[in-house]
Parts: C-alpha cells; sequence; structure tokens
C-alpha cells in the first residue's frame, strides 16, 4: 500500500542536522590534530573515518534535507560529504603519472574556500554558532591552502588550529540541536542569526 503524503512527511521527519554536523566535525577535528602538528605519525587513519563518517554520513544527511526542502543544509551537507571523498580519494589513488602536487592539493583547498566564502554569507542568517562553523572553515581552507602552494609548515599548523575551532561550532550546534529536540524547547542556545538579532528573535 502506497503511504500517503502526510505519512510520507512523518517518516522523514526527523532533523538530520546532527547527523551531519557531527561527521563534519569530527572528521575536522580529527584532520586538524595532524594538520596542526600535534601528531605527525599515523594519519592515515583520517582516511577510513574521511569515507566513513565525514562523507557517506554527511552525504546521506544532506539527501534528507534536500526531503525536507532545506536548500541551504542540502548544498552543505552534499557538497562537504563530497569533499571528504575527494579527500580520502585523493591519498588512496593517486595515478603515478599525475600525482597531485602539494601546490595543486593547495589549489584545490582554496577553490572550497571560495565556495565556504559563499557559503558562509547564509550561514550567517541562520544562527551564530552555524555563523561561526562557517567563519572559521573558510579561514582554514584559505591558510591550509597557502601552506600548501607555498610549502609553510607554520600556515599549515596554523589551519590546523582554525580546523580545531571550526570543528567545535560545528559539534556544539549538533548538540544543541539533540539536546533542544529530546527537550522539547531551547536549553543550548545557538545564538541569533544577523537577520534576527536585528530583530530580536533567538
Amino acid at each position: 500500500m502506497a503511504m500517503s503524503s502526510d505519512a510520507l512527511g512523518k517518516a522523514f521527519s526527523a532533523d538530520p542536522a546532527p547527523l551531519g554536523l557531527s561527521g563534519f566535525a569530527m572528521t575536522t577535528f580529527l584532520l586538524s590534530i595532524f594538520n596542526a602538528g600535534l601528531l605527525t605519525q599515523g594519519a592515515g587513519v583520517v582516511i577510513p573515518f574521511a569515507f566513513v563518517y565525514g562523507g557517506t554520513a554527511q552525504f546521506v544527511a544532506g539527501v534528507f534535507e534536500m526531503r525536507r526542502g532545506n536548500t541551504f543544509a542540502f548544498t552543505a551537507f552534499c557538497s562537504y560529504g563530497a569533499f571528504w571523498w575527494f579527500y580520502a580519494l585523493l591519498f588512496l589513488f593517486p595515478a603515478a603519472t599525475v600525482a597531485p602536487t602539494a601546490a595543486a592539493i593547495g589549489w584545490a583547498l582554496v577553490i572550497w574556500g571560495f565556495f565556504t566564502l559563499y557559503m558562509w554569507a547564509g550561514a550567517m542568517h541562520i544562527n551564530l554558532t552555524l555563523n561561526l562553523t562557517f567563519l572559521f572553515l573558510w579561514l582554514a581552507f584559505f591558510v591550509l591552502g597557502y601552506g600548501a602552494v607555498y610549502g609553510s609548515t607554520s600556515a599549515t599548523h596554523a589551519g590546523g588550529y582554525l580546523g580545531f575551532l571550526t570543528a567545535f561550532f560545528a559539534a556544539y550546534t549538533a548538540f544543541a540541536i539533540i539536546v533542544n529536540s529530546v527537550w522539547g524547547k531551547t536549553i543550548i542556545p545557538t545564538g541569533p542569526g544577523i537577520g534576527q538579532a536585528k530583530t530580536g528573535g533567538s
């Protein structure tokens, strides 16, 4: 028997954002440990993590956000899920004759930085913690890209610490959505977006 539109809507009523934000936050934090120079051995652990949680879980969250009609979240989760697949594949399957150089990887990060910059323009209107997540993310992409292009270890380390800040605010936002959903009211604040702040929203 076919489901009615109301029943189908209820079947997809859970908020997928915490899944996508958690996958993004945890994978970013793990990679940032190595980018910041806190660990120099065992970076290969990032690759399966990027495939399973950073890539797949985020992409799934994005698909469900599309079903909910959330254009911003759909674009963000599917795009950054694809980024983590790209990152993992980059180090798993480089062709011997066309292996990417550090500079080429750096420019790819800069391109992702530009994408994140215009996503930040949308995020700043949603809430404060998401605004800060995207703010530190585009900064991290640009700084990491600079570090890769110019071979600057200090810039790569700085990008790692920006990654920590990005991961913190993404994880905090996921935590707030989960707790507030369970309690049915705002227990953990995320702060107003820019438009909400002007109108006194929370």
